[in-house]
């Protein structure tokens, strides 16, 4: 198991749409995992995609009992998705602050849909359907768009909710987006 370096914003690679995975269960893709979860403990993440370590598979991590950069968020399952689809369950959308550990030190506020599901399979090949909302959908959401080559600043549509950590949130960690 081995720390990642995390791309930050400005890198080409963070931009690319990601490849399918099509061999489960490998000794490879364990590795994988366990680098990215290695990573996104280091980094005290909400969730981490395969991208933003420079590596171009549809894969995503998410998951926490509480997180430092969320200090008001609920626990959501420590979760790999593998090959994921979403599917809005509402036309509802919510505006909610975001950071990103490869946009370290800011924050924005992003609309995403409210509730969601979202299916995919594990690394062994295992199916997963979940149904979710509030914070839970917000995370998958996230992380799911950096396969997509999108960060959320792309998302924005109001820039003067968009700014540094330690402005905008004076009492968090301001190490809480590095």
């Amino acid at each position: 198991m081995a720390i990642r370096e995390i791309l930050k914003m400005g890198d080409p690679r963070l931009l690319r749409v990601a490849e399918p995975i099509t061999a489960f269960g490998t000794p490879e893709l364990d590795s994988l995992v366990a680098d990215m979860f290695d990573t996104m403990h280091a980094a005290n993440g909400a969730g981490l995609a395969a991208p933003q370590i420079g590596v171009n598979l549809q894969l995503v991590i998410f998951g926490f009992q509480s997180n430092a950069r969320y200090p008001d968020a609920p626990q959501v399952p420590e979760t790999v998705l593998l090959n994921p689809v979403l599917t809005p369950l509402s036309d509802d959308m919510e505006e909610g602050f975001e950071g990103c550990l490869s946009v370290p030190g800011l924050r924005g506020s992003v609309p995403r849909h409210t509730r969601l599901r979202y299916e995919g399979v594990d690394q062994y090949g295992k199916a997963i359907r979940r149904e979710v909302d509030g914070f839970h959908a917000r995370v998958v959401q996230h992380e799911v768009d950096h396969l997509l080559g999108i960060l959320y600043p792309m998302r924005i549509r109001d820039f003067s909710r968009f700014g540094f950590t330690e402005v905008m949130f004076p009492g968090l960690d301001p190490r809480a987006d590095d």
